[in-house]
C-alpha cells in the first residue's frame, strides 16, 4: 500500500527503526485524537478511540460529552447486541474498570491543568488545580535544589584540589629555594668566598 504523503510517496510497511517507530506513533496517535476531539466537537458525536502501543500500554479518548469510557462500552454491547466483557472472568472486567477509572481520573487532571478561560470552575476546583501546581512547583524545587547542591559540592571539592596543588606547588618552590642557597653556599665555599 502506498500513501502520498507531504514529503513524497511513501509505502506503508512497519518501520524497522524501534526509535523513528516510537516517534511515528507519537505523532500519528496525537494526529489521531486531534482528530478525534475535531470529529467530537464539530459533528457532536460520542465516540472512543482506543490504542495499545507494541509495547502494551493504553491510550484512549472519548467524547467529552460522555462521563466515561464504561458507558459508551455498554452503548456498543447494546448496538451489536454482545458483550465485549464477559461476565465469565471477572479480573479482567475489574481490572478493565479500574483502568477506566485511572483513565477518568488522569483525564480530570489534565482538564484542570489546562485552565480555560471559557469554563466555569468552581472555587473547589480552582483550588485543586492550585494545590497540584504547587506540588509540581515544590517537587521541581525540590530538584533543582538537589542539582544545585551536588554542582555545589563539586565545585567544593575542585577548589580544595587546585588549593592542594597550590600549597604543593609552594612547598616545592620554597624546597627549591632553599636548595639554591644551600649549593650557592657550597659553591662560594669551593671558591673561597666567605
Amino acid at each position: 500500500m502506498w500513501v502520498i504523503m507531504g514529503r513524497g510517496r511513501m509505502e506503508i510497511k512497519k518501520i524497522e527503526n524501534p526509535t523513528q517507530r516510537q516517534s511515528t506513533f507519537y505523532k500519528r496517535r496525537d494526529g489521531l485524537f486531534k482528530k478525534a476531539r475535531e470529529l467530537a466537537v464539530l459533528c457532536d458525536v460520542d465516540l472512543l478511540l482506543l490504542l495499545f502501543s507494541s509495547s502494551g500500554k493504553l491510550y484512549h479518548y472519548h467524547s467529552p460529552t460522555v462521563p466515561n469510557v464504561q458507558e459508551l462500552i455498554e452503548r456498543y454491547e447494546k448496538a451489536v447486541e454482545k458483550k465485549v466483557l464477559e461476565d465469565g472472568s471477572g479480573d479482567e472486567r475489574r481490572e478493565m474498570e479500574e483502568v477506566g477509572r485511572l483513565c477518568e481520573a488522569l483525564e480530570r487532571e489534565m482538564r484542570f491543568m489546562q485552565v480555560d478561560e471559557k469554563e466555569d470552575y468552581s472555587l473547589a476546583d480552582l483550588q485543586m488545580v492550585e494545590r497540584n501546581l504547587e506540588a509540581a512547583i515544590n517537587k521541581v524545587r525540590g530538584e533543582m535544589e538537589t542539582k544545585i547542591h551536588k554542582e555545589m559540592e563539586k565545585l567544593h571539592d575542585m577548589v580544595k584540589q587546585r588549593q592542594q596543588e597550590g600549597y604543593s606547588l609552594c612547598e616545592e618552590l620554597s624546597h627549591g629555594s632553599q636548595h639554591e642557597e644551600q649549593e650557592s653556599e657550597e659553591l662560594d665555599l669551593k671558591l673561597g668566598f666567605d
